[in-house]
């Protein structure tokens, strides 16, 4: 199965903008922009996150999802702020492929069964931040990460499945921007319990963080900011890199 390489761009007030543990955010450039930018290189999909609209308690600014789906031909999902069916659509009509929800989801899981009833397992992303607590296991956050749940992430991942979730994006907020590589070992507990496609997202630093994330978790994609925004890694070599070393 041919791993995704995939870009994740997050947006406040239609830009993107760049983070470490989601704190101290940069500017980094123009949404279409920087799609079309990813969508010429090669990159699988992209994943486009309002970060702030759940905090905020408003809805995803939707304004530039027109503008990605008029440049690119590449899948693309879209996240942040999103809590009703009628977020879906809207979302889905401007021209994404998936919704991603995270906060909303933990509030309301039958959100995850309604729109995969409606508009089908694949188009339903459970997003889940998650980090390491003092019992060892790990926790789910929402709120763009700064609002604990007393929710067990692997539970959860499993829960979301059976719900209806076609796919699972899991983000490290202890190794968010870090690029000291993504959370191993919660990942591979992840892929061992659902049977959908898992995206490892949070610390790629450098080539061998991608390898390692296929070959000791078996996830189906990587998903990174900064190394790519910042023009660390080039999606070509990155990809060229994992066909060398046996990755399709």
């Amino acid at each position: 199965m041919a791993i995704r390489i995939i870009p994740c761009l997050d947006v406040i007030n239609g830009r993107v903008v760049k983070g470490t543990k989601f704190e101290d955010i940069k500017d980094v450039d123009d949404p279409v922009k920087l799609g079309k930018y990813y969508s010429d290189s090669g990159a699988d999909e992209l994943v486009f996150y309002d970060i702030t609209a759940s905090v905020e308690g408003r809805k995803t600014s939707l304004e530039f999802v027109k503008r990605v789906a008029a440049e690119i031909n590449i899948p693309f999902c879209v996240g942040g702020g999103i809590s009703t069916i009628e977020d879906f659509k809207y979302v889905l009509d401007s021209g994404a492929d998936k919704i991603s929800i995270n906060s909303a989801a933990v509030k309301t899981p039958d959100l995850i069964k309604e729109a995969a009833e409606l508009y089908g397992n694949k188009c339903v992303v459970l997003a889940m931040d998650v980090k390491r607590n003092e019992e060892g296991s790990w926790s789910v956050y929402i709120k763009g990460g700064k609002e604990k749940t007393s929710l067990d992430a692997v539970e959860w991942a499993k829960r979301g499945v059976e719900l209806g979730a076609g796919e699972i994006v899991v983000n490290s907020i202890d190794e968010d921007g870090m690029k000291n590589g993504y959370d191993l070992e919660f990942l591979k507990k992840i892929t061992d319990t659902v049977n959908v496609p898992v995206i490892a997202s949070g610390g790629a630093g450098k080539y061998e963080h991608f390898l390692d994330a296929v070959r000791y978790a078996a996830i189906d994609g990587v998903l990174a900011a900064s190394v790519f925004h910042f023009g660390e890694i080039k999606i070509p070599e990155l990809k060229k890199y994992l066909r060398d070393n046996g990755v399709k």
